[in-house]
């Protein structure tokens, strides 16, 4: 993964919203995954895979995943939506992955140092997917920005893992993120799809 010596913070925010691309249709990935899940939540879980070796080595270090309170439980028998896709329910289900991650991630890193924390920014903050929705925007950037960057730089939460925030405040999640059996089965899917799987 390149030649850099250390890793300080992975923030995870790559995302697309709920009409475009598509136009609200569905549409696959290069590799024939639901989009939004595929590129909100597939590729920062595997980019994360893939440089925890390295963060783990520059550690105390922190991984923050970016998702939304627009949460929709993950139905396991139909994840890339094939029989009956909607662009919200693909955005939502793949930020609650996400959230699911982040707790499987502290997990499994417990009394490690490195920390994993999630949240939602802000609500319709005025980015590109929620003009492309028609939406008209409510919470400022800046304070999604400073929400976010608290996560990767606040001293007072070294250490802090395992952890959902509204913003600036701890909140509980769908309950499908405290499922320990419903994310065992979105890791094993999710380490098949990334071609982790031993």
């Amino acid at each position: 993964m390149g030649s850099h010596e250390r890793l300080d913070v992975l923030v995870n925010n790559a995302g697309i919203g709920t009409t475009a691309p598509g136009d609200g249709r569905r549409i696959e990935s290069a590799d024939g995954y639901e989009l939004r899940f595929a590129v909100n939540y597939l590729a920062g879980y595997l980019l994360t895979r893939l440089l925890l070796s390295l963060l783990e080595r520059s550690a105390p270090a922190r991984v923050v995943n970016v998702s939304s309170a627009g949460q929709a439980p993950i139905d396991f028998d139909d994840v890339m939506l094939e029989r009956r896709y909607d662009g919200v329910q693909a955005y939502c289900q793949s930020k609650l992955a996400q959230i699911m991650f982040t707790f499987d991630l502290a997990g499994e890193r417990e009394g490690s140092i490195v920390s994993a924390t999630c949240l939602h920014p802000g609500t319709y903050m005025p980015t590109k997917m929620v003009r492309a929705a028609g939406i008209d925007p409510v919470t400022p950037l800046q304070r999604g920005v400073e929400a976010t960057r608290r996560l990767v730089a606040d001293p007072e939460l070294a250490g802090t893992s395992g952890v959902y925030f509204n913003g600036l405040r701890r909140a509980a999640p769908h309950p499908q993120a405290e499922d320990r059996h419903a994310r065992r089965r979105l890791r094993e899917l999710s380490d098949g799809l990334c071609g982790l799987s031993a």
